[in-house]
């Protein structure tokens, strides 16, 4: 009996060659919808599916493929004399290669005007079958989702294919199959509202293989999701440098997570191991650099700097002068990519600074299981805050407090940031306890802390932190307050005549 191949895909991608390969050695060629349309226009005896089941394609094409004389010949096993016999009976013909790739349901949703009835209608349903189908039957069916694999099968065909290729090509149909179904699984999440599903389903595709993770003992890859929009470190493009590491991407997404909370103005932000050692604004992306690299410029050297506008020529002459990892920007200009690519090492990044609304989860793996909770988008303006001291904060104190709580809200707790002008001077990160982390951020600043503003991630639960800060010359806290010793707090700073303000909205970041 001749063998057969069964073709239906969405991609075309090489679909001819591949066919007239089968064709050659000897398999049948049967089809459906624009499959068929492309085979028998380049001259191939491609027949219709429905002339197998003798069933016409109904539903506008929802039902063509879904039919015993198509999933008979895929689940019959070879071995089982029996279930040779009822294909006999029924006069079914076994079917050998199944190559079929799905419905486009990423990229119909990834379209901005997509309606709900587009979304739907690109549900495949025969496809995932038919590749289940042939999956799970790999011993005898060699089953193809994707293009790449189309010339090592059909030279693995011609010589007789091995079931430990199959099975590899069957293991790839599951992860894609399961890949296509959370991205429908998560469409309906979102058009419905569900809120902690019973059951949690995320997908992403492979960037890269990674040299290792945070150690060279760890193994480690980078994945993205399936449709990125807007401002990341999965969507962006790399215009110079070697591969990006773990630590990297992690740095990385931290700098950049750090400048979209500035889009009003230009602003620079360097990152080392995820905290900010520096963050700055000013009237240009060179003043705004100028600033984050004299808030640290020891702890600057070999980290990440982030720009909210594109790289200009000043810029990048300042950047040249540092060792430093990675620069990340909405884009670069020509003669900044002159300047910088004559270094070999630096990674230049080119991302939108859009911020994805869509992109409202965060995942942690824990052993054996996951944290999910809401992204933390908390903002606050000056209209949100509670002048709870004698002394209100001046106009400018109160610009000042603003910008150091942007910044405090991304930096590992317990967090304490000091800053004056659009700068920040010190930045205390990841202590035990708030007075050790104010202790870090006052020995930055020095001097330059008298008359700077302190931003405090959570509440002060002792008047220990405002004390120190009295004596360092602060002259404005912000922090979100809710100590059952606030009033402490807020007597200490009466008495050295220190604005405080309350945000009534925390940020640990652990």
């Amino acid at each position: 009996m001749k063998k057969r191949a069964l073709l239906s895909v969405s991609d075309k991608s090489n679909l001819v060659p591949l066919a007239e390969g089968l064709d050659r050695l000897g398999y049948e060629l049967i089809s459906t919808g624009g499959t068929l349309k492309t085979l028998k226009e380049a001259g191939l005896p491609a027949k219709a599916v429905s002339e197998i089941t003798h069933f016409d394609e109904i539903l506008d094409g929802r039902v063509k493929t879904l039919h015993p004389f198509i999933h008979a010949g895929l689940l019959a096993r070879r071995d089982e004399e029996s279930h040779i016999q009822q294909l006999e009976e029924r006069n079914i013909a076994p079917i050998d290669v199944v190559v079929v790739n799905l419905y486009p349901f990423k990229e119909t949703i990834a379209k901005p005007e997509v309606t709900e009835e587009d979304a739907i209608e690109n549900i495949d349903i025969g496809g995932p079958t038919m590749l289940r189908s042939a999956a799970k039957n790999f011993r005898d069916v060699t089953v193809v989702v994707d293009p790449d694999d189309y010339e090592a099968v059909l030279e693995q065909l011609g010589n007789d294919s091995s079931i430990a290729f199959r099975k590899q090509l069957a293991a790839k149909v599951f992860r894609h199959t399961a890949n296509y179904d959370a991205m429908i699984a998560n469409y309906f999440v979102e058009i419905t509202d569900e809120q902690d599903p019973e059951t949690f389903t995320q997908t992403f595709e492979k960037v890269q293989s990674l040299r290792y993770g945070e150690n060279p003992h760890q193994q480690a890859a980078f994945y993205k999701e399936g449709h990125v929009k807007g401002a990341s470190i999965a969507n962006a493009k790399q215009l110079h440098g070697k591969e990006l590491s773990y630590n990297n991407i992690q740095d990385a997404n931290a700098a950049l997570e750090i400048v979209l909370e500035f889009d009003e103005q230009p602003a620079a932000v360097a990152v080392k191991h995820m905290n900010p050692c520096g963050v700055g604004i000013g009237e240009t992306i060179a003043a705004a650099f100028e600033k984050a690299y004299q808030a640290d410029p020891v702890s600057i050297f070999g980290g990440i700097v982030a720009l909210n506008r594109e790289v200009d020529e000043a810029t990048a002459n300042q950047l040249k002068d540092i060792f430093l990892e990675i620069v990340i920007a909405p884009s670069f200009s020509d003669k900044a990519l002159e300047i910088l690519t004559v270094k070999k090492n630096i990674r230049l990044l080119e991302t939108p600074m859009e911020i994805n609304e869509a992109d409202t989860q965060k995942v942690v793996s824990v052993l054996g299981g996951l944290l999910v909770q809401g992204r933390d988008n908390g903002t606050v303006t000056a209209d949100d805050l509670k002048v709870v001291t004698d002394r209100a904060p001046s106009e400018a104190e109160l610009k000042e407090l603003l910008f150091a709580w942007k910044v405090v809200k991304h930096v590992k707790s317990n967090a304490i940031v000091v800053a004056k002008a659009d700068q920040t001077l010190g930045v205390g990160a990841g202590q035990m306890n708030r007075v050790g982390a104010a202790a870090i951020a006052f020995e930055q600043a020095g001097e330059k802390a008298d008359g700077a503003v302190l931003a405090s991630d959570a509440f002060f639960p002792m008047p220990d932190t405002v004390e120190n800060a009295a004596k360092a010359g602060i002259k404005a806290i912000i922090q979100p307050g809710g100590s059952k010793r606030d009033q402490d707090s807020i007597d200490e700073c009466n008495k050295h005549g220190i604005a405080m303000v309350l945000t009534g909205m925390r940020h640990f970041k652990h």
